[in-house]
């Protein structure tokens, strides 16, 4: 490659001259590369008889020119130029695209109606805005004439990273270098788009056949990684001991310190510093302060808003930080979460164009917490007096009045023995005992009360004879029924 461009520099305006000071070239199989369309092929003994591009196999200077298309790293030389580079931030690239067009010279005259001569010849090259780690980015150079056959040629290249990377076109870095007064013109930057003119004396799309009109035109891009960071510190207030955890205490104000730092390289616009508060720290109003470039790297007090939707801190190129500081406040001790040490964590994040990043602070405080004491309280549901802590009284559940556990005294029916009895009321068994008395009630027999009567008995001597006379009748009669039986034989 480096033979070719010095060749094309020095070389006399005749062909013959010309292979005949070119030294041997970069010579590269065209097969392991994507280049189109498929098209016949010439040599330099035998060029075509009509305008095509970059068709000759064995160009002296270039070897195959269906591979026309090359890298390297803009500061390198010119013999680094490869098929293949590795991209590296920051870094700039130099891109080589070559043209020739292979119809004969005789093909260029009044006699053959010039026929050879390339009309309205353009290049456009193309190449992608960014690329993924591990991913090739394709550089493209076509090649176009309105009367060549085929009507447009390309090629690619090709450079590799191991990171996501963006590729940026350097403008007004396109440049033509040929034999003719156009040799080292600034080509339009919309090679990078629609494309642009050719030609030998002038850019009006005229190139005559044969090499000593050939030429070849480069560009370069820079390769950009856009990256950044943000860190978050923390002091006591008025200490300025930043770091990443402080202790303090219950009431007490600290200091938060964000640093925002462009590390990438490209700038970045409109950078915003955002801060999220934990449960347990308040913003005290008017203390956000921003120190950067634009205030001589000294604070200077700025609005509100870094702990609401964050603060515009504005635009920063490569290498570019700023520094965002405020106060805030730890509240009381009753209004800790929990007894002991609680880490309150904050985060501050830095919101760009090209994504966000973010990072914590922790302030560590002490709560103090006095032992709850036993107290007793009867228990509303056992009516039993227990003892809890202080912290557990639940007035639904207990009452510290104790006479609410006094067990009252209840008249009952006992089940069993049926009798009323009097207990405790908070011994009553309803298995055992009812409070209806009326359960206790037992049935008796009815008594007949004795009948009075309507004479009083007579007691005299007569009335025991007549008695006793009877009472011999009837044992009498008796007697003889009893006789009287036997001899019926009954």
């Amino acid at each position: 490659m480096n033979t070719l461009i010095s060749a094309l520099k020095r070389t006399p305006k005749r062909a013959s001259a010309l292979i005949a000071m070119i030294a041997a070239a970069i010579v590269v199989p065209a097969a392991l590369f994507a280049w189109g369309p498929d098209r016949p092929t010439y040599t330099i003994e035998e060029p075509a008889n009509h305008v095509t591009f970059n068709s000759i196999t064995n160009n002296p200077a270039h070897g195959d020119e269906r591979n026309f298309v090359q890298i390297k790293e803009a500061s390198a030389g010119n013999g680094t130029y490869a098929e293949e580079v590795p991209l590296q931030a920051g870094k700039e690239y130099e891109v080589f695209v070559y043209y020739h067009n292979n119809a004969g010279t005789n093909l260029n005259d009044a006699a053959h109606n010039y026929k050879g001569i390339a009309l309205d010849t353009a290049m456009r090259v193309q190449m992608p805005g960014s690329v993924k780690a591990g991913e090739k980015a394709r550089f493209t150079g076509i090649v176009s004439a309105s009367n060549a056959t085929p009507g447009q040629v390309w090629d690619e290249a090709y450079g590799t990273t191991g990171s996501d990377v963006a590729l940026r076109y350097v403008q007004g870095s396109a440049t033509i270098h040929n034999r003719g007064a156009i040799n080292g013109a600034t080509l339009p930057d919309t090679l990078a788009s629609t494309g642009t003119p050719l030609g030998y004396n002038a850019l009006d799309g005229k190139v005559p056949g044969c090499n000593e009109f050939s030429g070849y035109v480069t560009f370069r891009f820079k390769v950009d990684q856009p990256n950044f960071e943000v860190t978050k510190q923390v002091s006591n207030a008025g200490k300025n001991t930043f770091t990443e955890s402080v202790t303090t205490k219950p009431g007490e104000q600290v200091e938060y310190k964000i640093q925002y730092k462009n590390t990438g390289t490209t700038q970045q616009n409109d950078v915003v510093i955002k801060d999220v508060l934990p449960n347990g720290i308040s913003y005290v109003a008017g203390t956000t302060k921003l120190a950067s470039s634009a205030s001589n790297g000294q604070y200077a007090a700025v609005a509100d808003g870094v702990t609401a939707r964050g603060i515009n801190i504005g635009s920063y190129a490569p290498a570019g930080n700023a520094y965002v500081k405020f106060t805030a406040k730890v509240t009381d001790n009753s209004q800790l979460e929990k007894c002991g040490l609680n880490t309150l964590v904050n985060t501050a994040t830095a919101e760009t164009n090209n994504g966000s990043k973010s990072d914590t602070a922790n302030v560590v405080v002490s709560k103090e917490c006095v032992n709850p004491k036993d107290i007793k309280v009867c228990d509303l549901t056992s009516k039993k007096i227990i003892t809890i802590k202080e912290d557990q009284f639940d007035a639904k559940k207990h009452s510290k009045n104790l006479k609410d556990c006094e067990a009252g005294k209840i008249t009952v029916c006992e089940l069993a023995s049926k009798k009323i009895i009097t207990i405790d009321e908070n011994k009553f068994d309803a298995s055992k005992h009812s409070k209806n008395l009326k359960d206790c009630e037992t049935t008796t027999p009815p008594v007949t009360p004795p009948t009075t009567p309507s004479e009083l008995p007579k007691t005299g001597a007569g009335d025991g004879v007549a008695a006793a006379l009877a009472l011999g009748a009837l044992v009498a009669s008796a007697s003889y029924y009893i006789a009287s039986r036997r001899l019926l034989g009954n």
